[in-house]
């Protein structure tokens, strides 16, 4: 008869091993069921410098640098709340005070980690395609 501590042992190594999924290169790769990918529209309508909100709630914001397209996380790495994007490009959280630079930096916490960016392409007819992770 097993222990409960064997058991506990065998069903976190079980658990561990379903929950990873290899890729082609042979490394980790997500979930790919978790993953949503959105249409943001075309690549055009981010033409300006700037921070477009638009897709907030579906938990991202797009931001135009000069030559520089790229996705941020929407949500606060603290305690998971929206972002609202300010007028100087940074982004802040009114649960509790965080701010982040325009690259998505945590410039005051109580917030440690830095805002991710989200994997994008461009597709065929000048869409944007952003691939935000679930969970």
């Amino acid at each position: 008869m097993i222990n409960r501590r064997d058991f506990l042992l065998c069903v976190a190594g079980v658990s561990a091993l379903a929950g990873c999924q290899t890729s082609e290169e042979g490394g980790q790769s997500a979930n790919p069921a978790a993953e949503r990918v959105i249409n943001a529209g075309p690549v055009s309508a981010y033409a300006s410098d700037g921070v477009y909100s638009r897709y907030r709630d579906s938990g991202f914001f797009v931001v135009r640098e000069g030559q520089k397209l790229f996705v941020l996380s929407a949500t606060c790495t603290h305690k998971k709340c929206k972002l609202v994007a300010e007028s100087d490009r940074s982004f802040y959280c009114k649960c509790h005070g965080s701010t982040f630079d325009p690259e998505g930096k945590v410039t005051n916490g109580p917030a440690k980690r830095d805002l991710p960016g989200f994997a994008t392409e461009v597709n065929e007819q000048g869409q944007l395609l952003v691939k935000v992770p679930g969970g």
